[in-house]
């Protein structure tokens, strides 16, 4: 009995430690300026606590927040989810927050209800600053590459002759040919004389139909459109350089703006510095 009362006064204690983390923190002025105020559970008035209609941004560490214009959660009420707002004006509650009171995890929310979502986290340049009382060292840049944007996929039409088919022999003019010397052969002489003749009309009649045959077909090239393509790499500068080095027999990367030296400047973890 003791164990299962204990048991159930542990799973309380978690339910309660859970609901305690999430946080929403007000700020008086847009982007998370000037003073603040952060609670972690329900406020029904922030008249009580000095800050009623004094917010101007908000964040949200965890869970989803109800936030209203009137206290005890009336009026204009929306619903913020985790995120930083940086202002309060498009939501209409600019200087005007006045209740505020943590949303279920089991509670069903109409998408109307919520703020618009909270803009993206923008990407933050690395900081290379010297720290105070930090210790530098120089770390051997062992390779180096420029990063430019994509080739550029370059296409036109080219005007290309095409060869005309060649041919070894006209051979239907040389049929021909042949069968009307053959012919023309044979009316002439008689006995052996008439064999020979025959024969060298056929040579003959073969030769000219050939050589008619040749005469006939066409000389001239043909043309014909071509498309070629080719890829031209990028003529801009490059847009960082990825640079490796060395530091007590670990390789470390870092993205560069500019070329470095033949050593990088590092702390005593090998983070670089300016």
């Amino acid at each position: 009995m003791h164990a299962l009362i204990r048991n159930l006064f542990a799973i309380a204690g978690v339910a309660i430690a859970a609901q305690a983390v999430a946080q929403v923190t007000f700020y008086e002025r847009e982007n998370f300026g000037g003073q603040s105020f952060s609670t972690q559970r329900q406020i029904g008035d922030f008249s009580r606590y000095g800050f009623n209609d004094r917010a101007s941004s908000a964040e949200v560490t965890t869970g989803r927040w109800e936030v209203c214009e009137d206290s005890r959660f009336h009026g204009h009420c929306v619903i913020l989810r985790e995120g930083r707002y940086p202002s309060l004006v498009t939501m209409g509650l600019n200087d005007r927050v006045s209740s505020v009171r943590l949303v279920s995890r089991d509670a069903r929310i109409d998408d109307q209800r919520y703020a618009p979502a909270p803009p993206p986290e923008p990407v933050r340049a690395p900081d290379f600053r010297r720290r105070n009382n930090e210790r530098l060292f120089e770390a051997r840049v062992t390779s180096v590459h420029a990063v430019v944007g994509p080739p550029e996929h370059r296409c036109w039409v080219e005007r290309e002759q095409v060869a005309p088919e060649q041919r070894n022999s006209n051979v239907p003019g040389a049929v021909v040919g042949a069968l009307i010397g053959g012919v023309l052969g044979h009316q002439v002489g008689g006995g052996a004389g008439k064999d020979l003749a025959t024969v060298g009309g056929a040579v003959a009649g073969a030769a000219i139909g050939n050589q008619v045959g040749r005469n006939n077909e066409p000389q001239s090239a043909q043309t014909q459109d071509v498309q070629r393509c080719r890829d031209i790499p990028s003529q801009a500068r490059p847009e960082f350089w990825d640079v490796t080095y060395n530091f007590r027999g670990l390789d470390h990367q870092v993205q560069l703006t500019a070329p470095p030296g033949p050593s990088v400047t590092v702390n005593q973890r090998g983070e670089p510095r300016e």
